[in-house]
């Protein structure tokens, strides 16, 4: 039987290599992994999914992918894998896909839509010139899209990075001036930006088409977004860099870098940008387009005006909605789009758990008693305040208090020195909650004076340091940074396990930035998950949000007293008898202006009493969809039937050693674990696969002692001598004890106590060599589940 590993090995290299596909600069990558796999829960313990993996990427140049073939065994037809090439390919933005096995070859046309059968592999100029074609590409701009680009052994591109890049280098090459990457927070989009960069760099292009290199602009609204890319990821550059700012202009440099603020014009004076003829740059790219330059209201729009003879990159983590409706009328429909739920997907970016804690006031609103002063001695307002007016509005002492207590107790429970980031109201908040967690967190205080940091705008160089050490991989502390909106975007802090929701945050789009901070991956620094805490009910809404690109699963409530003592813990499913409507108005008191006598615009209330009442954590399923409030039995029984149609099916496979692997293994990659699975079921004694049985289809439940039993009554091993029975009735012994793993072979045989009967090669020579023994072993496995 010819294998797949036949077919690939001894028929598809050779008439690739006849093609000419293993012909410099051309490649072959054979059985090519291109995700990570999805991080889960099984048994409570993280762990990876399955990676998806290619049989051949066929690349025309190092940094230009054009077909995906999914392979088949000789004994199946090609027609069995078009559907898989067909996925592949378009997972993998590639225009062909080709479906063989060996002898037949099938090629899918992605953008025509059509399938036909070839004889051959087209060689990889037929491939090149049919696609050079459909994109329109005149000569010398397609040999430009060819450019390799910089290489970096320790972090290629991933494969939507590659898409990333090579659409925006066929869009600007072939004459479209306004473009737009929709890359979820976290996905890299910086390492997107240099490499399109350097490509276009090393290729000596420019708008006019004369032979110079391009002038590109690095355009955000934050120092950080302008200086992290500036002095890490685009240093290849080397001296062609510049960061423009008013005592540091520069005419002569290639790769210029600035924040709208320091170039626009503003009250003291003209706009920096006018320095420049508008036709000096040949390419923009704005980071975070999103945030303002787009509008066409907006005071740095005017930038981008009076570039508009550059093309100008837009790069977003946000769809089209209503709130960035600019954006995309300015840029257009993005060439490209990769969420955060396939970023999570593809095992590139954490999973998340998200913990909604409620206090009292949180639950049903605050009003003052009749004439309650606040702390400079003013009446506050008689009126009924909410979750959207506490820290805009009135300040409640004892409520920052609740959430900095419960913080705390949660970072115990947990890792004191889990990295975390609280977004707070202000940064009069982020002070207030920083002053209450230092207070809560004395003995680590004491230890290190940093644990707890404020870092705002106000902090400056200082909050600077303080932010560089956070996200430093070997640095222990600063543990807990507050903030307000410094940091929502633009850190990349790797190693962040918790972002903690202490303020309402209305945008989805600042939600996803904020987001954003945890859902980095640092698998040797044992980050591969994270927690939001939220204390506003923001996640609960956004997560309830059809827009929204990764839903939170299951759901649990805690209750917990002022003390911080759990009192009960309960699921359920929603009911849990408040509402946290965002579209609900805030109060229509408004506050009194500052420096009116001196006083903050603000009511501080110091005094009351504040109680977290309900914690509810939800979590991904291993599908990444919400789990429907469930116990994981019934959960159990839905899955084996999805994989399954019938008992009949399920036992074939399961006496099988190698596939019951396979299926133990597909049960893991939807989160069930099969010892957590016999405990809460209550049945650690039954054989798994009965249990499985009963919780697909009701069938009776067994134990392995049972089964053991009815085995040795059946007498089916009656036909070999005392000795070899002996072992086998041991090795039904191990089985009846910890189950069919303790029948494999040669393992079995090293322990008591079959290995009372000898070293392995002694006990083989009992049933007449080691292949009898073997075929003894695998009649035991198949006899287990006979019936």
């Amino acid at each position: 039987m010819v294998t797949e590993a036949d077919t690939c090995r001894k028929l598809i290299v050779p008439r690739l290599q006849a093609a000419g596909w293993d012909d410099e600069p051309c490649a072959i990558q054979e059985q090519r992994t291109f995700t990570d796999g999805r991080v889960m829960f099984v048994g409570g313990q993280p762990r990876r999914g399955q990676k998806k993996r290619a049989d051949y990427i066929l690349r025309y140049r190092p940094d230009y992918p054009i077909a995906v073939i999914e392979a088949k065994a000789g004994y199946r037809s090609a027609q069995d894998g078009v559907q898989q090439a067909r996925d592949y390919a378009e997972v993998l933005g590639l225009r062909f896909a080709y479906a063989s096995n060996g002898h037949e070859i099938v090629e899918i046309d992605m953008a025509a839509g059509t399938e036909a059968v070839r004889t051959h592999f087209p060689a990889p100029d037929e491939l090149w010139t049919r696609l050079r074609d459909r994109l329109d590409l005149p000569e010398p701009a397609a040999e430009r899209v060819l450019e390799p680009g910089f290489p970096d052994p320790d972090r290629p591109l991933r494969y939507y990075q590659e898409i990333a890049v090579n659409r925006s280098l066929e869009a600007i090459l072939g004459g479209q001036r306004r473009l737009l990457l929709n890359l979820c927070t976290g996905a890299g989009k910086t390492a997107v930006a240099f490499q399109l960069c350097w490509r276009l760099w090393s290729a000596g292009w420019n708008k006019r088409g004369d032979h110079r290199r391009p002038k590109i602009l690095f355009l955000a609204d934050r120092n950080i977004l302008v200086d992290d890319p500036k002095d890490k990821t685009f240093t290849p550059f080397g001296d062609a860099r510049w960061k423009l700012g008013a005592s540091s202009i520069s005419h002569g440099r290639d790769i210029y870098f600035s924040t709208y603020q320091a170039i626009a014009a503003d009250e003291r004076r003209p706009g920096l940008y006018r320095e420049f003829a508008p036709d000096f740059f040949d390419l923009i790219v704005i980071d975070e387009c999103h945030r303002g330059s787009a509008r066409a209201d907006s005071s740095w729009r005017e930038i981008l005006d009076w570039f508009e003879p550059a093309y100008q990159l837009g790069m977003t983590a946000t769809p089209l909605r209503e709130e960035s409706r600019d954006t995309y009328a300015y840029f257009g429909d993005a060439l490209y789009t990769y969420s955060l739920a396939q970023g999570i997907a593809d095992g590139f970016l954490a999973p998340y758990r998200v913990h909604r804690i409620v206090t009292d006031l949180d639950a049903v609103g605050w009003r003052p008693s009749a004439g309650e002063l606040d702390r400079y001695g003013r009446e506050v307002p008689d009126e009924e305040y909410q979750t959207r007016d506490f820290e805009r509005t009135v300040v409640l002492r004892a409520r920052t208090e609740a959430i900095a207590r419960h913080l705390t107790d949660f970072l115990k429970n947990t890792d004191r020195y889990a990295k975390t980031i609280v977004f707070c109201v202000d940064q009069d908040h982020a002070s207030e909650m920083r002053a209450a967690l230092v207070r809560l967190n004395a003995d680590m205080v004491a230890k290190h004076p940093d644990y707890v940091a404020r870092v705002t705008a106000d902090e400056g160089d200082i909050g600077k340091g303080m932010l560089s050490r956070f996200q430093d991989l070997e640095a222990e502390t600063p543990v807990i940074l507050t903030t307000s909106q410094l940091l929502t975007t633009g850190v990349d802090a790797p190693t962040c396990k918790n972002v903690v929701l202490a303020r309402v945050v209305g945008s989805m789009a600042e939600f996803k930035q904020i987001i954003g901070r945890g859902t980095r991956l640092r698998e040797d620094y044992g980050k591969l998950w994270f927690s939001i805490l939220d204390y506003t009910g923001t996640a609960t809404e956004k997560f309830a949000d059809p827009a929204f690109d990764g839903e939170p699963a299951a759901e649990i409530t805690t209750e917990i007293d002022d003390a911080g003592e759990v009192v009960s813990t309960d699921v359920d499913e929603h009911e849990d008898g408040w509402t946290d409507d965002p579209d609900e108005p805030t109060t229509t008191v408004l506050p009194p202006d500052d420096d009116v006598d001196g006083l903050p615009r603000k009511f501080y209330v110091d005094g009351g009493e504040v109680e977290v009442v309900a914690h509810l954590v939800y979590d991904l399923d291993g599908d990444g969809k919400r789990l429907t409030v469930r116990k994981l039995t019934d959960w159990t029984g839905e899955k084996v039937r999805t994989l399954f149609a019938t008992p009949a099916a399920f036992r074939a496979e399961w006496a099988i050693p190698d596939k019951r692997g396979a299926i133990i293994d597909a049960l893991a990659e939807r989160g069930i674990d099969l010892h957590a699975l016999a405990t809460e079921a209550g049945r650690p004694e039954d054989d798994p696969f009965d249990l499985l049985c009963h919780l697909a289809w009701n069938a009776p439940l067994t134990t392995r002692a049972e089964r053991a039993r009815r085995l040795r009554d059946a007498g089916i091993f009656d036909r070999y001598g005392d000795d070899a029975r002996a072992i086998l009735d041991a090795l039904l012994d191990r089985y009846a004890s910890g189950g069919a793993d303790e029948l494999a072979l040669p393992q079995a045989l090293k322990v008591q106590p079959v290995s009372n009967f000898g070293n392995p090669s002694e006990i083989a020579r009992r049933f007449g060599g080691p292949q009898p023994l073997r075929e003894a072993v695998a009649e035991l496995n198949a006899a287990l589940y006979a019936a």
